[in-house]
């Protein structure tokens, strides 16, 4: 039998303007592993995506990411503190409950890809 054991994926993130999006990110508490001037690669524990230094407006705008977390009320109060929102002009929502069962909130980078972050709290449907 072949072995089609799958160890990752990433997603290849858009940036407009690829070094303010590197901090963005990295203010967001992910790790630059690795970069040079046309990609990167970040980390947060087990989940990693790749920066790249690419922008297609319609591609950008239709972008989006979800991150599923432990606690998202802790990576809502990390980007608080960060002031994300005012130091890179991006808009944030706050979390809320969603009937199927997620906590999330969102949060756009500097590019507009737009990232849901959220945790499983069970659905509210009985």
């Amino acid at each position: 039998m072949a072995n089609m054991t799958v160890i990752e994926v990433k997603a290849f993130v858009p940036a407009r303007d690829f070094g303010l999006s590197r901090q963005f990110y990295q203010d967001l508490g992910f790790e630059v592993a690795w970069s040079s001037d046309q990609l990167a690669y970040l980390r947060y524990g087990n989940s990693s995506f790749l920066l790249q230094n690419f922008y297609v407006e319609e591609h950008a705008n239709n972008f989006m990411m979800h991150l599923l977390v432990e606690d998202v009320d802790a990576w809502w109060s990390h980007v608080q503190r960060q002031q994300l929102s005012g130091k890179y002009g991006v808009m944030v929502e706050e979390p809320s409950d969603k009937p199927w069962g997620l906590r999330d909130f969102v949060i756009v980078d500097p590019t507009g890809v737009l990232w849901r972050i959220g945790q499983n709290i069970g659905s509210r449907d009985t």
